[in-house]
Order: C-alpha cells, then sequence, then structure tokens
C-alpha cells in the first residue's frame, strides 16, 4: 500500500464525532484498509462489552466509576496488557496535558484533532514488538512513514530546489574567451545584444510550456495534497520523536 493512502469515513465522523473514547473503534472500521485481518484482542474487549467509554462509565470491580478519561485509558491498557497476540493501543497523552484540569480552547482543540495509534503485538504484560504505528488528523486516517521513505522525500525536495537554481544561475553565465566567465544577475544590466541569454531563457520557457502548460508557481491538486500530507507528517513525527511511548514502548505511569 502506498505511503500516502489514507481513510476516513464520513458518515461515522458526522454521526459520533471523533474523541480519545472513539478513536479505536474508528480505527477498527471494516473498511479501514490499514487494519489486520487477524482478530485483534481490541475486538476480543469489545464483545465483552470493554471499551474506554464503558470504562468511564461503570468502572472495574477494583476501580468503581465514573472515572476520568485518563483512568478509563489506564484501565483499557491493563485490560490489553492481560491478553496477547495483535492490538492496537493509543498513545497516552502528552506529559504537559496530563492531569491538568482546566485546558485551553487551543488545547482541547488539539487533543481532538490528532490521535496516534500502535499496532502492536503481545506476547507477555511487558513484552510488544510493534508492527507499525498511525495517525488520525481531523479524521483522517494516515500511516506514519517509514524513515526510508521521509529521507527519500527530504533528498527528492532538497534535489529538485537544487535543480531549479542550477537552472535560474545558469542563464546568468557570461563566456568572453578574454576574460573568461562572469555573472549577471541583475536584469537591468542585460546587453540587448547578448542572443545567448535570450535564446537559453526562451529555450526553458518554452520546455516548461511543454512539460506541464503551467504558469510559473502554479501547483496540480496533488502536489498540493503532497505537500500538505509531508507538513502534516513532519509535525507527527517532530511529538512522536519525543515520545518515549512510542519510540521505547514504554507504559504509561
Amino acid at each position: 500500500m502506498s505511503e500516502t493512502a489514507s481513510f476516513v469515513d464520513p458518515v461515522f465522523l458526522a454521526r459520533f464525532g471523533l474523541t480519545r473514547i472513539n478513536c479505536i473503534d474508528y480505527f477498527l472500521h471494516p473498511l479501514n484498509p490499514f487494519r489486520t485481518a487477524a482478530k485483534t484482542s481490541n475486538e476480543v474487549l469489545n464483545m465483552q462489552g470493554i471499551n474506554i467509554g464503558t470504562l468511564m462509565a461503570w468502572g472495574t470491580g477494583s476501580r468503581p466509576g465514573p472515572l476520568s478519561l485518563q483512568e478509563g485509558e489506564d484501565e483499557y491498557r491493563l485490560a490489553l496488557e492481560r491478553l496477547t497476540g495483535e492490538q492496537y493501543e493509543l498513545v497516552g497523552l502528552p506529559n504537559e496535558w496530563l492531569g491538568k484540569v482546566e485546558m485551553t480552547r487551543e488545547e482541547l482543540k488539539q487533543m481532538s484533532s490528532l490521535f496516534t495509534v500502535r499496532h502492536v503485538h503481545r506476547t507477555s504484560p511487558r513484552q510488544v514488538k510493534v508492527l507499525g504505528i498511525y495517525y488520525i488528523l481531523e479524521g483522517v486516517i494516515y500511516k506514519s512513514p517509514s524513515v526510508r521513505g521521509l529521507m527519500k522525500a527530504h533528498i527528492t525536495r532538497t534535489l529538485e530546489g537544487l535543480s531549479e537554481a542550477c537552472d535560474a544561475l545558469s542563464v546568468c553565465a557570461r563566456y568572453d574567451p578574454s576574460t573568461g566567465y562572469s555573472w549577471k544577475f541583475d536584469p537591468e544590466e542585460e546587453d540587448d545584444d547578448d542572443e545567448t541569454y535570450h535564446y537559453a531563457r526562451e529555450k526553458k520557457r518554452k520546455r516548461r510550456r511543454i512539460l506541464d502548460n503551467r504558469r510559473p508557481g502554479e501547483r496540480t491538486a496533488e502536489e498540493e495534497e503532497g505537500i500538505r500530507a509531508s507538513e502534516a507528517i513532519d509535525r507527527i513525527l517532530s511529538r512522536l520523536s519525543k515520545s518515549d511511548v512510542v519510540v521505547k514502548g514504554k507504559p504509561i505511569e
């Protein structure tokens, strides 16, 4: 599957919305191409009527409800630790948000617009192998890119920028047999009889028109979507790189 693939269910979002309480259920959507075909521990718990929402409402035998969101997530995590096999874990809240009674509007908006889900294979309560990392951004599910894919994208963008810079500089070079090479960057200093410069510039313009028939600076819808996805990925990876829960698989204390 392509690393740029995504999934969204507008019907689910319009009917239930998306919060930390139901984002695992949203990820387990039957049409989600990212979910595993194997039966997960999350589905086993769902058949028993156990999810974050019910735990918050009713609690457990040792911890009667109602529970807070953080306490409900802790109990759900403990329930998953008692099972083995493939599981989907909701990555915990950032440390700066833990224990906060009141949050700003911006923090509430960010908490409800971004979720990180780990796909793991658990063999014991403390032994897990990470199989994949996914994130849900504004209701759209993406797969976190691999390091190879991320480096390839960055290198490609860098090479494209260098290529455009070289093309721009190539038409500014001048050569004189007596003085050698020189540069002319100011258009007002161009020589009217410099046929080489005008020929190269016109050739470049014709070549661009032949390739894509676009105005300078104009992008296709696919390019715009790719740029937005790349920026979103950079923000997600920046957060994930600082989280011990994702990188090292440490449990939330």
